[in-house]
């Protein structure tokens, strides 16, 4: 089955065209199943590229797929058209009514802020509390998954003295895990973060279970049991280029930046970069629609109720 968004949507034709099913209004209207819906609260400055990495991924299942773009309701994005926001976009505050299967907490280049000092922060606390009652499963991704896990069991951020960029090895910490169904011991994920969250002070927290983990760049994955979540501090939803794009950009603006680690051929950033997680973004994201599928109530009222 294919990922239900509307055939106006940028994203729409890119997914076509690389194959990947995707349906309009009117097709879905035709079937008689109930699809998941999944929500994308979607913090990242560039909403059109974010949209489609992230439907890319939760698309290629066999599960008929809605989703649902949500901002925040005060915020007002720089970055993207107004007219596609009012077109695809619902405020939070008009969607906090409904229940969905999955909700989807992107990123937000906001490292170097406390938490308190977010202009949306208030209303992202309450849209964290909501996920307890309106949302089965919640993805907490970079920045998304540091500002859960730092409000529901205070686990802090910190600073690094340089940036973590790059693709960098991670291993397979819990090889059992339903989330890492066809995981492999040993893989790449982009690094792209100015902060990073402390193996130590997680493990503080035994109700907290790291399932990927880097001896470099530290904890990537973590799975909250009793919150019903996923906090990933890295970037399995890049497209090859977008660490490149971050490079270039610093570069041209005369910002200092390294070199992404192991992401371009020898280190070489003339050459074209080479995707090597590719594989493992779909298993995860597979897998964490898989374990909605698996578990999620079939009247969606239900999502919530003990």
């Amino acid at each position: 089955m294919p990922i239900k968004i509307p055939s106006s949507l940028p994203a729409y034709q890119v997914l076509a065209n690389e194959g990947v099913m995707v349906m309009g209004e009117g097709r879905a209207a035709n079937q008689d199943i109930r699809p998941l819906q999944i929500g994308l609260l979607n913090l990242m400055p560039k909403k059109i590229q974010t949209e489609t990495q992230f439907a890319r991924l939760i698309g290629a299942t066999p599960l008929q797929i809605e989703l649902t773009l949500i901002r925040m309701s005060e915020h007002e994005t720089k970055n993207t058209a107004a007219a596609h926001m009012e077109t695809f976009y619902h405020a939070f505050q008009d969607v906090k009514h409904r229940k969905f299967d999955g909700l989807i907490i992107t990123g937000a280049p906001i490292e170097h802020l406390p938490f308190a000092n977010v202009t949306y922060w208030d209303e992202l606390r309450e849209v964290m509390d909501w996920t307890q009652t309106n949302v089965h499963s919640t993805f907490g991704v970079c920045w998304g998954g540091m500002a859960m896990i730092n409000h529901f069991h205070g686990v802090k951020k910190h600073m690094l003295d340089h940036k973590a960029f790059g693709c960098f090895r991670h291993q397979n910490l819990v090889p059992n895990s339903p989330f890492l169904r066809g995981f492999s011991d040993e893989f790449v994920i982009p690094v792209s973060r100015w902060t990073e969250m402390r193996q130590n002070e997680i493990d503080a927290h035994p109700d907290l279970i790291t399932l990927l983990g880097s001896d470099e760049v530290g904890p990537c994955l973590v799975q909250d049991p009793k919150r019903r979540a996923l906090y990933i501090f890295n970037h399995f939803e890049y497209d090859s280029g977008t660490l490149k794009e971050e490079y270039d950009r610093d570069v041209a603006s005369g910002n200092y930046i390294n070199v992404p680690d192991n992401y371009y051929p020898n280190d070489d950033p003339t050459q074209a970069p080479q995707n090597r997680w590719r594989s493992h973004a779909h298993l995860l994201y597979g897998n964490w629609i898989n374990e909605i599928y698996q578990s999620t109530h079939f009247d969606i009222s239900q999502i919530g109720q003990a």
